[in-house]
């Protein structure tokens, strides 16, 4: 609850420091204040639960996820000022919606109470809306961020008739009441499971989950390069985070008709998602497709739910950290061009070695290569599947795998044998090579050590 009031409070203090023109410290003190921020949250763990009125619940899962959270957002407002350095007089803005999406991201996976959550993935949802089309002058931003506020809107409304089924059958909004009101037979049964489908629909669509992913590739190649970071990595792994808690305190067993239809779309994503992003020429549009297979991995913790969250916090973290090392060197290599195509990082080994190096140690990490941390996420997710009978799904999804490292390659290799597009290189940019190399040496040091994530969340 206090984490989420003082990431509010920074967001607000952003805007007033825009007032008396301190323009040139709202990014330093913010990173600072969030910085204070996670190590506050990280004193939380392993506390006894905290319910605030069962509105807020702080336990380990929303410390967990949303110390991740934080640590994404740091890397992301770190990028700001060089991203939008045409934008300058506009920088209190960007930071604080990111500031508020991140207080909405950290309600997803706090709330004890539907009416929370609801306002949570509100909050989340019209920042991005609004990122998507920050590029005013840009049709293709304008584009972005029409087509995804419109499908955004019809999620939230299949998720709010969901929420309002669900309190028709049990006669609450309160999580631990639903999860006990679900576990007695009653006639308002078939209503709760309807309502549950509703909420997982719009979920879906949060995640970019195929058959709900058609808006994804769109406004990710349409929007800023740094919104396209935050929605592929911040707001992927917050959807996912939340959708678990909701399925995990709302229903007192996962039934296998759910079972049956989460393993057809872990499989659907994963194909789809891997087949289409080997056709793309634009690095952006390709993540995008990226995004859509590894949300599918991710829905495969839904099968085990009761041991998954820890399984999840990994994967997603591993994830997170290599996606925000990736966009780090894109935006550097994009930086002021009209596209993100793949002939643009032609020879960036040879020209800038040690950024070429991390975006390769990205790509490698989201294949699920060794030793990077995307590997032994693949590892442990397999194995927790394995675990719960699952053969199947387990094979298709290391072919998907196997699949995937065809284009995560097509970049590695224009980096490494092609010449370079230009000749003269524009200059490095010490805050992209920054966050590129602490993401990428954070995603490494979480493959050489996972215990310290892998069981925070029992």
């Amino acid at each position: 609850m206090y984490t989420l009031i003082a990431i509010t409070g920074l967001g607000v203090l952003c805007l007033i420091a825009e007032i008396f023109n301190l323009r040139k410290a709202i990014v330093p003190v913010t990173i600072i204040g969030l910085l204070a921020i996670l190590g506050f949250t990280v004193t939380q763990f392993n506390l006894p639960a905290a319910h605030y009125n069962n509105m807020v619940i702080t336990d380990n899962f929303s410390v967990a996820f949303s110390s991740l959270f934080i640590l994404l957002t740091v890397f992301l407002v770190a990028m700001s000022p060089d991203f939008h350095e045409k934008q300058i007089e506009k920088i209190s803005d960007f930071v604080a919606i990111k500031l508020f999406l991140l207080a909405g991201g950290i309600a997803m996976v706090s709330f004890g109470n539907l009416a929370m959550f609801f306002l949570g993935i509100e909050i989340l949802s019209i920042s991005l809306y609004v990122l998507a089309a920050s590029d005013r002058l840009s049709l293709k931003s304008n584009e972005a961020g029409m087509k995804y506020f419109l499908m955004g809107a019809f999620a939230s409304g299949f998720i709010l008739f969901g929420i309002a089924l669900i309190y028709g059958a049990t006669a609450s909004f309160d999580t631990a009441e639903i999860f006990k009101a679900a576990s007695l037979s009653t006639t308002q049964h078939d209503w709760f499971h309807i309502g549950i489908t509703l909420i997982s629909i719009g979920m879906l669509f949060k995640i970019a989950a195929a058959p709900f992913h058609f808006w994804a590739p769109d406004v990710y190649e349409g929007s800023p390069a740094l919104t396209t970071a935050t929605m592929s990595t911040l707001a992927k792994v917050v959807a996912m985070a939340a959708f678990f808690r909701l399925i995990s305190t709302m229903m007192p067993e996962v039934s296998a008709s759910f079972q049956n239809v989460i393993l057809v779309i872990s499989i659907l994503s994963m194909t789809v998602g891997n087949i289409m992003a080997l056709k793309q020429n634009n690095v952006k549009r390709m993540l995008a497709f990226s995004g859509i297979s590894h949300a599918g991995f991710m829905l495969m913790t839904l099968l085990s739910i009761t041991t998954a969250g820890g399984t999840l916090l990994y994967y997603t973290s591993a994830y997170a950290l290599a996606g925000i090392a990736s966009f780090a060197v894109i935006l550097y290599v994009c930086k002021d061009k009209e596209d993100e195509d793949i002939f643009n990082f032609n020879g960036l080994g040879k020209t800038n070695p040690l950024l070429a190096a991390v975006l390769t140690g990205g790509l490698l990490s989201m294949a699920g290569i060794p030793i990077f941390s995307g590997f032994f996420g693949k590892f442990f997710l397999f194995n927790q599947v394995l675990n719960s009978g699952f053969v199947a799904l387990v094979i298709i999804a290391v072919i998907n795998s196997i699949i995937s490292v065809g284009y995560y390659f097509k970049v590695i290799l224009a980096m490494y044998t092609k010449p370079a597009t230009e000749k003269t290189q524009h200059p490095t940019s010490y805050v992209y090579t920054a966050v590129a190399v602490v993401a990428i040496l954070l995603n490494i040091a979480l493959g050489l050590c996972p215990d310290m994530v892998l069981h925070l969340i029992q």
